[in-house]
């Protein structure tokens, strides 16, 4: 299997750069002109990364997660929602990669098959990095009204979130 898969990207572009030459195209200088539009759109969305990354760490090392950590823990242990899973709902609307090093913790510490672990991989893969999203899109297109965009989004990271602990509870442990 690993055979096929390190074959698939060759046999796409010599695939391309056959079609390329039947269809009398100069690939090379589409390739050239991708490129450049390519590197014109990095430009463009650079300023909104650096935005997105500043945000991120401004909300990470000012201390508000552990404030909602520490509000929300009472509610959780009320309706019995492991609270180890919390910092992976507080997180995903923000960052991909922060969660996926909060997930691989939760399987080392607990495992892929604890309720913990089961919740977290449900909600990884049923919610969305809706900040990272809207920034990367809306500002590659240069759309700046993004309220309701952004309101819709966080809604369905919040169903999402919901929507796992009610399934992995209701298909694993009642």
């Amino acid at each position: 299997m690993s055979f096929i898969s390190n074959l698939i990207i060759p046999i796409i572009v010599i695939f391309i750069l056959i079609y390329g030459l039947y269809k009398k195209t100069p690939i090379y200088d589409e390739f050239i002109n991708g490129a450049s539009e390519t590197f014109q759109m990095i430009i463009k969305l650079f300023p909104c990364l650096v935005a997105m990354i500043l945000g991120i760490n401004i909300f990470l090392k000012s201390g508000v997660l552990n404030l909602i950590y520490k509000l929300i823990n009472p509610l959780f242990e009320l309706i019995k929602i492991p609270v180890q899973v919390l910092p992976m709902m507080i997180m995903r609307p923000i960052s991909g990669s922060s969660t996926l090093a909060i997930l691989n913790n939760l399987f080392l510490d607990y495992g892929p098959d604890s309720l913990i672990g089961r919740i977290a991989s449900v909600i990884q893969g049923s919610t969305e990095t809706t900040l990272y999203v809207i920034t990367l899109y809306f500002g590659s297109v240069g759309i700046k009204k993004i309220k309701y965009a952004l309101y819709a989004g966080l809604f369905a990271d919040l169903v999402g979130i919901i929507a796992s602990v009610i399934i992995v509870k209701l298909f694993f442990y009642w």
